[in-house]
């Protein structure tokens, strides 16, 4: 017997959405399947509470902190990133989801969901065009950054575990990677 699973497209995937079917179900569209989100521990709740606030202190009205709302992507993913920062465009936000063009960069926590980040997710990333995409891995405090994409894929990949990193948006900004990740346990 072969398995046959039905891809959603973005539309679908809204409708059904406005429609009520999934009842505030923590989901995400990747490549046409959802998927239910894995529910955060401490960890992962106390960075990206704080490394929303530190971004927002750094870069106060030159970009939008989103934490945990969904960004739409063109390969029928709409995925629901734990920090997007983005352009500050107001009530455009009103109308749909940030799409790749309006994304500086995109960071997520992790530390059950490590493989997912760094696989999928990293290529959908790419994919899509998200210029930069910082992977914080709790398990093993350290900080995996992404840049410059070619056919598709990210063809620089940085480890960090100290010192500071500016994003390729804000050059003039530094961040302090221990604030990121810390000494996670």
């Amino acid at each position: 017997m072969s398995l046959t699973t039905y891809k959603w497209t973005t539309s679908q995937f809204h409708r059904a959405i406005e429609a009520g079917i999934f009842e505030d179900e923590p989901i995400e569209l990747l490549r046409g399947n959802i998927i239910i989100m894995t529910p955060e521990r401490e960890p992962h709740a106390y960075y990206n509470a704080e490394t929303g606030d530190y971004l927002r202190s750094l870069l106060g009205d030159r970009a939008k902190i989103r934490d945990a709302k969904p960004i739409t992507l063109p390969n029928d993913s709409e995925l629901v990133p734990d920090l997007a920062i983005v352009k500050p465009l107001g009530t455009i936000y009103l109308q749909h989801h940030p799409y790749p063009e309006d994304i500086f960069w995109i960071i997520e926590f992790s530390r059950t969901t490590l493989s997912k980040d760094l696989g999928e997710k990293k290529e959908i990333y790419a994919e899509a065009g998200i210029i930069e995409y910082w992977v914080a891995n709790l398990k093993k405090p350290e900080l995996k950054v992404f840049r410059e994409i070619k056919n598709d894929r990210y063809t620089t990949e940085l480890t960090l575990t100290t010192n500071t990193i500016s994003p390729l948006a804000f050059p003039d900004i530094s961040l302090q990677v221990d604030r990121l990740i810390g000494s996670a346990t």
